[in-house]
C-alpha cells in the first residue's frame, strides 16, 4: 500500500470489523461504548467491532462509532473516515464545565482551541479550530425540538489527562475564557478540514473539574449516564437523520485546503 487512499481503505474494515460498503453516509462519533449500544438497540441492530480498536453499529444511513479516548485516537478515526467520505461527522463528547455550566448542560461549541498538539501534525497552528456551520445549525435545531437549550463558545482541548490538582493550569484555563474543556473536539474539527469532512460537535458537561468537589468520580459519571446520556444521543441521531431527509450537503462552503 502506497497511498493514504489505500491504508485507509484497508484499515477502517481492521480498526471496527465493519466493512467499508456498510458504513453510512452519517457519522456519530463516541468515546464511549454505552453510547453504541444504546443506538444498536434503539434501531435493532447489532454492534460489530467487539475485539476491535473500535467499534460501530449502523441503521438508517448513519453509523455510530466508538473511537475510544484521545486526540491521537481521534485523529485517526477522521482519518479512517476519509475512505467512505461521509456526507456530516458530528461528535457526541463529554466535558467538563469551566464557567457557569451545570453538570447535564449541553455545549454547542463554535470552535476549539488547539491545545492537544495533535493537530499540529494535520494543519498549521494559525489556523482556527471551526466545526460546520450547516452541521451545527441542525444540531440547534434539534436541540430546540427536545426543548432543551445549550451554551456556546469556545471548548480547550487537550491532551493532558490528569491536571485538575494543577492550580496554575486551571488559572490558565479561566484567562483564556473557554467554557469547557475536553479531549477531542479540536482534533476532530483540523484533522476534518485536512480531509475536508464536514464536522461539527455536541458536548455534554460531565463534570466541573476547576472545583474539587466538582471533578469526576465513578458513581457521579454513572449519575450522568442515567440521567442525560440518552437525550444526548437522542439529539445527535435526530439531526443527522433531520440532514439525510434534507438532503442538503452540510459542505456548502468550498474547501481551500
Amino acid at each position: 500500500m502506497t497511498t493514504k487512499e489505500q491504508i485507509v481503505e484497508n484499515w477502517l474494515p481492521r480498526y471496527t470489523g465493519t466493512a467499508v460498503e456498510e458504513f453510512g453516509n452519517y457519522i456519530l462519533l463516541t468515546n464511549f461504548g454505552n453510547y453504541v449500544t444504546m443506538f444498536a438497540e434503539m434501531f435493532g441492530v447489532d454492534v460489530k467491532g467487539h475485539g476491535r480498536a473500535m467499534q460501530t453499529a449502523t441503521a438508517k444511513d448513519i453509523t455510530i462509532v466508538n473511537f475510544g479516548m484521545g486526540s491521537p485516537m481521534a485523529a485517526t478515526v477522521m482519518d479512517l473516515l476519509s475512505a467512505i467520505r461521509p456526507k456530516a461527522v458530528l461528535f457526541l463528547g463529554k466535558c467538563g464545565g469551566l464557567k457557569k455550566t451545570q453538570v447535564g448542560d449541553l455545549i454547542l461549541p463554535i470552535a476549539a482551541i488547539r491545545g492537544e498538539g495533535t493537530s499540529d501534525d494535520y494543519m498549521p497552528a494559525e489556523i482556527p479550530a471551526l466545526p460546520s456551520f450547516r452541521l451545527q445549525s441542525t444540531v440547534s435545531a434539534s436541540i430546540a425540538k427536545h426543548k432543551k437549550d445549550y451554551w456556546t463558545g469556545t471548548v480547550y482541548t487537550t491532551n493532558r489527562r490528569i491536571w485538575e490538582h494543577d492550580d496554575s493550569f486551571k488559572e490558565y484555563l479561566r484567562a483564556i475564557r473557554a467554557i469547557a474543556i475536553d479531549m477531542e473536539t479540536a482534533t476532530i474539527f483540523i484533522v476534518g478540514f485536512a480531509n475536508s469532512i464536514p464536522h461539527g460537535a455536541l458536548l455534554l458537561v460531565s463534570d466541573n473539574p476547576l472545583v474539587p468537589e466538582g471533578v469526576k468520580t465513578e458513581e457521579s459519571d454513572k449519575i450522568v449516564t442515567t440521567n442525560y446520556v440518552k437525550t444526548h444521543l437522542d439529539i445527535g441521531v435526530e439531526a443527522l437523520l433531520e440532514l439525510a431527509r434534507s438532503g442538503a450537503s452540510v459542505k456548502h462552503l468550498r474547501f481551500e485546503n
